[in-house]
């Protein structure tokens, strides 16, 4: 009875809430589907590996848009084909900025779905048969793919082309750290191809995006082992539609992907997504209308399009469905916060919380009620995605059939997915299935699709669940609840150790993003928050994803609060700076100030040229002089009524450059400062962090905690907050990488008695300055100073998002 209670009070949300932070887009998620998703009331969508679901506003807009504008064949030259073409051809560049890549690096072909872009590649490769004179082209690919994957060998087979199968395994396990020299011969020049998922659609295991340089290069198996050019195809279709991709750190040769499992409209439409580098190797043999320059009706004479997707879009492309995805990307922004990481964490956690349940439920004796398929404990967003494949077990521990589970799920409208997912290699794999029983099931009338899911006990395939934007914490609790009350022998019982054990893994960092970052001494943590600070002492500005500027995170302590002399407030002078809240919003390029008993206000983020000379004045940083704008009275009105003292706001001088004067390296250009005090960033260590609550919960056992954990993280104002290492670790770095960026260690924060006032209520505190003197024995720095370093990384303008490597360097 005791752990029947237990599972129910895990199946609550304030439970989940300590398992996973990241939940939701910065608004109600229930309203978003009363709004959105009206069709779907008292039905648990768990299908969204198969396609997501399209929100009414994107059919109502996309309504509007086709009503009310005129398209026509754009194979014409008049004002409707005309708007047709424009249209089309901003809809490519708005999936290539989704990618992260731009016109000059990729194009964008337009097909029938991701099958029909697979096809494609399939049909243009420039494959070389083998010969007497030489080895030929080999197509290669993982176990773990996709039907339409492992098809293309049916178009390269007749060729003479080799095949080879790859073990997940055996691409870094037979990896050589020589790769193969060239050579003078045309083995070197022969293509070979290999395909892989960025997510396996049947576990949701996510291989890593580095496979792609590292396969070009010929450093990773099969590469390694066989000379010539080496091209990726990287699957991305299960991916997109919850993960951020990134083609100009991860180049693959060839992208396929699906609109309908990112936006659920249109059907029937993908893209391939080809580097152009390589676009001239693919050769084409059938030619369709709008697809050549030339062609001869009685001569074998036709000359194609020099433009890649005019040469492969045999005929009219699907218009209408393509001008729909402007309104997919809107929606999709709009909902979820601009980010598709915000769609990674969500989702993320809603399987991370429902993988930790299902794994932990037991039968009143003690055996496993669920069997699940995966390579990992779901601890990481950059290795895991939101799919979780699993078999139910009775009591004696033998498999449920999944056509058993799909109907009793049917009958309480839990939707997911059972069989083998077009991924027979994975299915094998997971279900220790062999090539044998493979023949034997078909014998026995097994095929792929039917509901034959038992012969002789053994599970010819498995069940799915996946989760999207739209998913929910309810999703989650009717689905545990369902298994719970239908597939349990009472009384239930948990694995309590196993049970603790993730639970302590979540509350730990609260799981808060997957940035991973691995020391020099090899240990591994993880960004868990990004914070900036756009008004120097006033609140912080939490983000999962910030892009870089000259002078550190774009817009970090531009601005700041001085009284009618011109003297910058600091939180030491006036400790109610922190009760006001600045929000960024880039797409409306605006700064937004929020306050208790205020009203808000918004100004923006640049001085405009236009207006009317905007007052210019000095003000003193840390000595410094520093050239400002003042952002004029309705804003000064707004401060000084909410501080009660005549104040005004003032913003850097977009003309004006001040340098960092600490630790800088020899020879290297001057770091430019926003209005900071030190350095570009700051940095802390949870563990640092934990060490220093442990203290205080120590010297105030008597008389409560003073500060909870989130309270005094806030109090130290960082930038970046880590994980996972001892405390103090941080203070022996030399160097960090984080993505694309490297930051230089400068130095040590010594801390002030502004970590003293609470950010919560703007109150002075004698913690944590006092316990933080003693238990390091009387230092007070805590965090460290990093500068950003551009000159070392081609990219002066890079973003900082969870789910990037990071890397650090220890002290020599």
């Amino acid at each position: 009875m005791e752990e029947s209670n237990k599972f129910i009070r895990l199946c609550t949300f304030e439970s989940f809430k300590e398992i996973w932070s990241h939940y939701g887009f910065g608004t109600d998620q229930r309203d978003l589907i009363q709004r959105e998703f009206t069709r779907i009331k008292d039905v648990t969508y768990l299908d969204h590996a198969g396609t997501t679901l399209f929100p009414e506003s994107l059919i109502k807009r996309f309504y509007e848009d086709i009503t009310r504008n005129l398209y026509g064949n754009p194979h014409s030259h008049n004002p409707s084909s005309q708007m047709t073409h424009d249209t089309v051809e901003s809809v490519r560049y708005r999936i290539l900025e989704h990618l992260n890549t731009s016109p000059e690096e990729y194009s964008v072909i337009f097909t029938a779905g991701c099958t029909a872009a697979l096809k494609l590649v399939a049909d243009s490769f420039p494959w070389v048969s083998a010969s007497a004179e030489g080895s030929g082209s080999l197509f290669c690919y993982l176990t773990d793919n996709h039907t339409s994957v492992v098809g293309i060998h049916g178009v390269t087979g007749p060729q003479g082309v080799g095949t080879v199968p790859v073990l997940p395994q055996e691409v870094e396990a037979r990896a050589q750290n020589n790769p193969l020299s060239g050579s003078d011969g045309d083995e070197c020049l022969v293509p070979h191809l290999f395909c892989y998922p960025a997510q396996s659609n049947f576990s949701g295991r996510k291989y890593p995006l580095s496979y792609v340089r590292g396969i070009q290069s010929q450093c990773l198996y099969p590469a390694c082992e066989h000379r010539g050019r080496w091209f990726v195809l990287l699957d991305a279709a299960c991916f997109v539609g919850c993960s951020p991709l990134d083609l100009k750190q991860h180049p693959a040769d060839f992208v396929p992907i699906s609109f309908y499992k990112m936006f659920g409209f249109p059907t029937g439409l993908g893209a391939l997504l080809v580097r152009n580098e390589v676009a001239g190797l693919l050769r084409k043999s059938y030619f369709g209308g709008g697809t050549v320059s030339a062609y001869l009706v009685d001569e074998d004479y036709f000359v194609p399009k020099p433009h890649i997707a005019s040469r492969f879009e045999d005929g009219t492309i699907s218009f209408l469905d393509i001008i729909s995805l402007h309104h997919g990307f809107d929606a999709l922004l709009k909902f979820t916060g601009k980010s598709m990481v915000n769609i990674q964490l969500h989702t993320f956690g809603l399987a991370r919380y429902t993988y930790m349940i299902l794994s932990c439920l037991r039968h009143s004796n003690g055996r496993p009620v669920a069997q699940i398929y995966c390579d990992n404990e779901f601890e990481n967003a950059a290795e895991q995605g939101a799919v979780i494949n699993f078999n139910l077990l009775d009591g004696y521990g033998r498999v449920v059939g999944y056509s058993q589970v799909d109907k009793m799920a049917s009958l309480f409208n839990i939707h997911l997915r059972t069989g083998c997912f077009c991924n027979t290699g994975a299915c094998q794999a997971y279900l220790n299935i062999s090539n044998q029983q493979v023949k034997s099931n078909l014998e026995a009338g097994h095929v792929c699709g039917d509901n034959i899911d038992l012969i002789e006990g053994r599970p010819t395939g498995s069940i799915r669940i996946s989760f999207g934007y739209i998913s929910s914490f309810e999703d989650c609790k009717r689905f545990l609840k369902f298994i719970a009350n239908n597939f349990v022998a009472k009384p239930l019982r948990l694995a309590q150790e196993r049970l603790a054990r993730l639970q302590s893994a979540s509350a730990a960092e609260g799981c808060s993003s997957s940035e991973e970052l691995t020391t020099s001494s090899g240990k591994t943590c993880t960004l868990t928050n990004i914070f900036i600070y756009p008004i120097k002492s006033c609140a912080a500005f939490e983000v999962t994803e910030w892009p870089l500027g000259p002078q550190g995170l774009l817009y970090d302590h531009m601005w700041m609060v001085v009284n009618e002399n011109g003297v910058c407030l600091s939180q030491k002078r006036e400790p109610k700076l922190c009760l006001i809240h600045p929000h960024i919003c880039l797409a409306s390029n605006t700064l937004r100030l929020q306050a208790s008993g205020m009203d808000p206000i918004s100004l923006p983020l640049e001085t405009s040229e236009e207006s009317p000379g905007p007052r210019t004045c000095r003000s003193k940083i840390c000595g410094d002089r520093v050239q400002t704008v003042d952002c004029g009275e309705r804003v000064s009105l707004w401060l000084s009524e909410f501080l009660e003292k005549p104040c005004s706001l003032i913003r850097q001088s977009p003309d004006f450059t001040r340098h960092m004067k600490i630790g800088q390296e020899d020879g290297v250009s001057p770091v430019a400062l926003s209005l900071v005090n030190e350095a570009q960033f700051l940095l802390i260590n949870r563990a640092s962090v934990a060490l220093l609550m442990d203290y205080i919960i120590n010297r105030y056992s008597n008389n409560g905690t003073p500060i909870d954990v989130l309270q005094l993280i806030l109090r130290f104002r960082a930038n970046l907050v880590i994980s996972g290492l001892v405390p103090f670790e941080e203070e022996e770095w030399s160097h960090v990488k984080l993505g694309g960026a490297l930051f230089q260690m400068v130095g040590r924060c010594g801390r002030c008695q502004m970590i003293g006032i609470d950010q919560k209520t703007g109150t002075r505190t004698q913690e944590p300055l006092r316990s933080l003197s003693e238990c390091r024995n009387g230092k007070v720095t805590f965090g460290v100073y990093l500068c950003h370093q551009p000159q070392r990384n081609p990219s002066a303008y890079v973003s900082l998002s969870v789910g990037s490597h990071m890397t650090a360097e220890t002290l020599k």
